[in-house]
């Protein structure tokens, strides 16, 4: 059972990568900016790395890597598609629209490390507390040049 509940927590992470990932190309084919496009093709790294992380443990575990993207995921992406058509591809608008997705990427980390705490070997949550770490300052770095418009 521990094993089923860890590999639970391990997948629910890999969606949220792979929602990461998708999100992040959907940006930098709306955004005409060379910048943003580097900052997305680097945060899509990340999401990779993370992820094959993830994957190893899972199999690891003897558990079934999950695939694809949460539904919020995909909706989020059809609402940033349609923001963006609306605003007519404006920096701002696809950086708020990162932040929001960053937001929910952070959120799916924090309660994977507080709900599995029971289960998570240490292991684990070490590797999950990382990934968070890389998460929160790629959304740091979102969020700061998206304040920088605000402010300009």
């Amino acid at each position: 059972m521990k094993n089923e509940k860890s590999i639970e927590v391990l997948n629910t992470l890999i969606t949220i990568n792979n929602d990461r990932i998708e999100g992040y190309e959907t940006a930098s084919k709306e955004s005409k900016e060379s910048d943003l496009k580097s900052l997305f093709a680097k945060f899509i790294a990340t999401s990779q790395q993370c992820k094959y992380a993830l994957v190893k443990e899972v199999d690891d575990l003897g558990g079934e890597v999950a695939e694809g993207t949460t539904i919020a995921g995909k909706f989020f992406r059809v609402w940033m598609d349609l923001k963006v058509a609306l605003t007519g591809k404006d920096r701002k608008a696809i950086l708020d629209s990162c932040e929001f997705g960053e937001d929910k990427a952070i959120e799916t980390y924090h309660k994977a490390l507080e709900d599995g705490s029971g289960f998570l070997s240490d292991e684990h949550k070490i590797m999950i507390s990382s990934q968070k770490a890389l998460i929160k300052a790629d959304h740091q770095l979102i969020k700061s040049l998206r304040d920088a418009l605000v402010k300009a």
